[in-house]
C-alpha cells in the first residue's frame, strides 16, 4: 500500500521522490518581453525547497503570437537559454522535480494581448464571456501541423535548459481541449468529428514532442475530465483518450475538469460526495484507474493530510496535487510530511463589493498577490486583506487585472 513518502516509479523508469505534486499556477511573473526573471527564478527555489516531489510551472506558451496573458513567459527559441537554464536550476534543487507546462491558449486570449485568436473551428463562447475574447478563426491544417511542432520545439528546449519533464496543457479550455471538444471543434476534416478526431491534435503532440525528447523524458498532460458544458468534452470520452494516451506510453496524467465557461477546477458546483472525499475529481480518477495503468494526480480540494493520505493508500490516485495552498503556505508539502501540519485553512477572499466578489479573478489576484511576494523573497500574507490586493493588482496592471488571471 501507498503512502505520501513512498516513491513513484514513473513508467519510463525515472524515479520521483515522494507523492506531492505542485500544480501549475500562472505567475504572471515574466518581463515585458516574456521572459523568465529574477523573482520567478526566487519562486521556484522556494518551491524546490518545499519537498515536493513534482513542481509544474505556469503556462509557458508555445508562440508569442499567442499569449493568455501578457506576463507569461514563451519559449520559442533558444535565445533566452540562460535565464530557462537559472530557473530549472533553482526549480530542481533538493532532488525536486520540475517540470515546465507547455501550452497554447486558442481562443482563450484577452482583447488587445493579441492580434488575433486562433481556434478549431470558428465557433464563439456564450455572449457574457464573449465580450472579453476576440471571435476566433478557424485554423487551416498547415497551422495545425505548425503548432504541434511548436509543442515539440518548446519541450526540447525545456529539456537543454535543465527542466526534469513537460506536462501538456489538455484541459481547461485552452487549445488542445478545444480540439478534444465537440461544443468547440466543429471540423469536418481529419482533426474534427469523431472523438479519434478530435484527440489526433493532442495525440500528434505527444508523438512529436516524444520524438524530440526521447523515451526517458518524462510527459505528463493534464486533461479534463469533463467540460461539464451541454454538447461538450464527456467523462466516457476522457476515460477513452486515457486509455490511449496509457497505451502510447505518457508517464502521467493529471486529471482536472472544467473551462472559464464552466469553472469546475476552481470548485464550484462541487457534489457533495466529492467534498466527502475532499478533492473534486477523485470518483472520476477512480474510473480512470480502471483503464490506465499510468499514475495519476489529482489536483483541486485537499485540505487535509488524512484526505491525503487515504486517497494515496486506496490507490484513487498517485500523486496528491496542490495548487492554491501551495501558494499561501509554500513549503506545505514538507509540513504534511513532517506531521507539522494537518489541516490547511483557506477561506473565501471577499471585498464586500458585489461587483467585484462576483468576479472569480479576484481570488485568483489574491493568490496571485502571494507568489508575488514569494518571488520578492517576502514572506507570504494569509491575512492580507483582499481589497488591499485588488488596489495593489490595480496600481500594476489597471483595470486590465480582472481580465489577465487565468489557470
Amino acid at each position: 500500500m501507498a503512502d505520501l513518502h513512498d516513491i513513484l516509479l514513473l513508467p519510463n523508469g525515472v524515479k520521483i521522490k515522494n507523492r506531492f505534486f505542485k500544480a501549475a499556477m500562472s505567475e504572471g511573473m515574466a518581463d515585458e518581453h516574456n521572459k523568465p526573471t529574477k523573482k520567478l527564478v526566487r519562486l521556484y527555489e522556494t518551491w524546490a525547497e518545499s519537498e515536493a516531489g513534482i513542481v509544474v510551472t505556469g503556462n509557458v506558451m508555445v508562440d508569442k503570437r499567442a499569449l493568455g496573458e501578457p506576463r507569461n513567459v514563451v519559449v520559442e527559441n533558444e535565445k533566452d537559454l540562460d535565464l530557462l537554464k537559472s530557473w530549472a536550476n533553482a526549480g530542481t534543487k533538493n532532488g525536486t522535480h520540475l517540470w515546465m507546462q507547455i501550452n497554447h491558449p486558442g481562443k482563450q486570449v484577452f482583447k488587445g494581448i493579441v492580434k488575433e485568436a486562433v481556434a478549431p473551428s470558428k465557433v464563439e463562447f456564450e455572449p457574457k464571456l464573449q465580450r472579453y475574447f476576440p471571435i476566433a478563426r478557424e485554423l487551416q491544417e498547415e497551422e495545425i501541423f505548425d503548432i504541434i511542432q511548436r509543442f515539440a520545439n518548446t519541450a526540447k528546449i525545456a529539456k537543454k535548459a535543465g527542466f526534469t519533464g513537460v506536462q501538456l496543457h489538455g484541459a481547461h479550455g485552452y487549445l488542445i481541449s478545444q480540439f478534444l471538444s465537440p461544443r468547440h471543434n466543429k471540423r469536418t476534416d481529419q482533426w474534427g468529428g469523431s472523438l479519434e478526431n478530435r484527440m489526433r491534435f493532442l495525440l500528434e503532440i505527444y508523438k512529436t514532442v516524444r520524438k524530440e525528447v526521447g523515451d526517458s523524458f518524462p510527459i505528463g498532460v493534464k486533461l479534463n475530465s469533463a467540460d461539464f458544458m451541454k454538447a461538450g468534452f464527456t467523462e466516457d470520452e476522457a476515460l477513452q483518450v486515457i486509455e490511449t494516451l496509457d497505451q502510447l506510453g505518457i508517464d502521467l496524467i493529471e486529471v482536472s475538469g472544467g473551462s472559464y465557461e464552466s469553472p469546475q477546477m476552481t470548485g464550484v458546483n462541487v457534489k457533495e460526495s466529492s467534498k466527502k472525499r475532499e478533492a473534486y475529481f477523485l470518483e472520476f480518477a477512480s474510473e480512470a484507474k480502471k483503464v490506465s495503468t499510468a499514475p495519476l494526480v489529482v489536483t483541486g480540494g485537499f485540505r487535509t493530510l488524512n484526505g491525503m493520505k487515504e486517497a494515496i493508500l486506496e490507490g484513487s490516485t498517485s500523486m496528491v496535487g496542490l495548487a492554491r495552498p501551495m501558494a499561501v503556505y509554500p513549503f506545505l508539502p514538507k509540513e504534511l510530511l513532517q506531521g507539522k501540519r494537518e489541516t490547511i485553512e483557506l477561506a473565501p477572499r471577499k471585498t464586500g463589493i458585489k461587483l467585484v466578489d462576483q468576479t472569480a479573478m479576484l481570488e485568483l489576484t489574491w493568490y496571485s498577490n502571494q507568489l508575488e511576494r514569494i518571488g520578492k523573497d517576502k514572506p507570504t500574507n494569509p491575512e492580507l486583506s483582499p481589497k488591499v490586493a485588488l488596489i495593489q493588482s490595480l496600481w500594476k496592471n489597471g483595470l486590465d487585472v480582472f481580465q489577465m488571471r487565468r489557470v
